[in-house]
């Protein structure tokens, strides 16, 4: 095809594409601006009203005194918002999830990946990503009527309510996403990198953990940050079984509560409307969606570190 001239320029097959664009494509380009915008405005909105509810509770509570803090008692006297209490809480059953969902979760994504036969993965990763629809309440439900009276067979002085069993089950609820990120990684790895190491003498089992892994490895630590994130803003399984007792503890035998589960408890009806309890969720809220913001942050900078691109 050869080019053109108008009014002196020279047009090319790209120009002549652009040229004959259908309009239906201009209206799809708007569109898709618009969701970008739409997305970018809630997100704005959201944390203009953080700040503007969460500054009324700052202007009566230090923010050191909030960020520092070790005690949470709002309705002691005084009282006290140290939110390190529920921040231990949030940290102990994310990790606990964690112990269970990373080794379960990345051993998931490398059996399909390397070892399912296709016909065995379209019937293993439908049935793994189920675990992701359960409502989290039922999950929570689970948790509470279950597994903690297993655990108390192995753990007499265990509660009630208490961070593990919480924690197996959030564990067991980011499972499919881990896996499913992990996987879609791993498969993406090119089958050449795959063929080079057989090659070379290189059993299956070596060929996943030391080329298949390492090669998707910015793939599978968005993963693990992903998990992370919504273990981090989970609500129901801890408010469920978890408990509601602010404590600053490493004991996974006790009761905790998590941020998240005090905006629950509190945006239920617990804290009256213009009171500091109130304003407290915003705080919290506030503090939540930092923490969430640093592990996002930290995920873009894995893919970025550790992304390799191939021909």
């Amino acid at each position: 095809m050869t080019a053109t001239t108008i009014s002196g320029r020279r047009q090319g097959p790209a120009t002549d594409l652009r040229r004959r664009r259908r309009p239906g494509e201009t209206v799809i380009e708007l569109l898709l601006a618009l969701c970008g915008i739409l997305s970018v405005g809630t997100t704005v909105a959201i944390v203009g009203m953080l700040v503007r509810d969460g500054g009324a509770f700052f202007g009566e509570i230090g923010v050191l005194d909030f960020l520092f803090g070790t005690t949470w008692q709002p309705k002691g006297s005084p009282a006290k918002y140290g939110v390190l209490a529920l921040l231990s809480g949030t940290l102990l059953v994310a990790t606990i999830a964690l112990l269970v969902a990373v080794p379960l979760g990345l051993s998931a994504a490398i059996y399909l990946s390397e070892y399912a036969r296709p016909r065995a993965r379209r019937i293993l990763k439908p049935m793994l990503e189920v675990l992701a629809g359960v409502p989290t309440v039922v999950y929570g439900f689970f948790a509470l009527t279950w597994v903690t009276p297993q655990l108390k067979k192995i753990f007499p002085d265990i509660g009630v309510f208490n961070a593990l069993a919480a924690g197996l089950v959030m564990g067991i609820m980011i499972i499919p996403t881990i896996a499913s990120v992990s996987e879609d990684a791993m498969r993406a790895v090119p089958q050449s990198l795959r063929e080079g190491a057989f090659g070379l003498g290189a059993g299956k089992r070596r060929v996943a953990v030391r080329v298949v892994v390492p090669a998707a490895l910015s793939g599978i630590a968005a993963g693990i940050i992903l998990g992370v994130s919504r273990a981090v803003g989970e609500t129901m399984i801890v408010a469920v079984a978890a408990g509601a007792t602010p404590n600053l503890t490493a004991d996974p035998l006790k009761s905790v509560q998590t941020m998240t589960g005090y905006i629950a408890s509190v945006a239920g009806g617990e804290g009256a409307r213009g009171t500091t309890d109130y304003s407290s969720i915003f705080a919290v809220g506030l503090t939540l969606f930092v923490l969430t913001l640093i592990l996002n942050l930290i995920s873009v900078a894995l893919v970025r570190r550790f992304r390799q691109v191939y021909q």
